[in-house]
């Protein structure tokens, strides 16, 4: 039979690798078995918004590509999206891509009825612009 230190040990080793698995900090058995779930439960949060970027990819097949269209009016875009397929999430994908670049929606018409159709006023973040414009006001005085 084994012996209790045996076992004592081969728990002490798996807790070890656990522990260093999900980059636990934890001493104790119960935070390293916490941390594991929380650990376990992030990645089965970027596993499911990974199947839902690449469900959202794959509906993009063939020719069912967006058409886009960005017209600049003086400080302002006007950008189009047009597609005969309305798919899950491509609304978040185009507001987090507009985030990306540093643009800040000011109005939006949207319809996701059988196609998707969004037409959108942008202009920069007022952040840039006002430090920009800060920069600008102190190296004329």
């Amino acid at each position: 039979m084994v012996s209790i230190e045996q076992e004592r040990e081969a728990m002490f080793k798996k807790l070890q690798l656990l522990r260093s698995i999900t980059n636990s900090h934890a001493h104790d058995k119960a935070s390293v078995v916490l941390d594991a779930s929380k650990y376990i439960k992030d990645l089965k949060q970027r596993v499911e918004r990974l199947n839902q970027d690449i469900a959202t990819a794959e509906s993009f097949t063939g020719q069912n590509f967006p058409k886009i269209r960005v017209e600049e009016q003086e400080d302002d875009f006007l950008i189009k999206v047009f597609t005969t397929r309305n798919c899950q999430g491509l609304l978040v994908f185009i507001l987090e891509a507009f985030e990306e670049l540093g643009l800040e929606v000011l109005q939006a018409t949207i319809s996701t009825s059988d196609s998707f159709i969004l037409e959108a006023i942008a202009t920069r973040v007022r952040k840039q612009v006002e430090t920009l414009s800060a920069k600008y006001f102190y190296a004329q005085t």
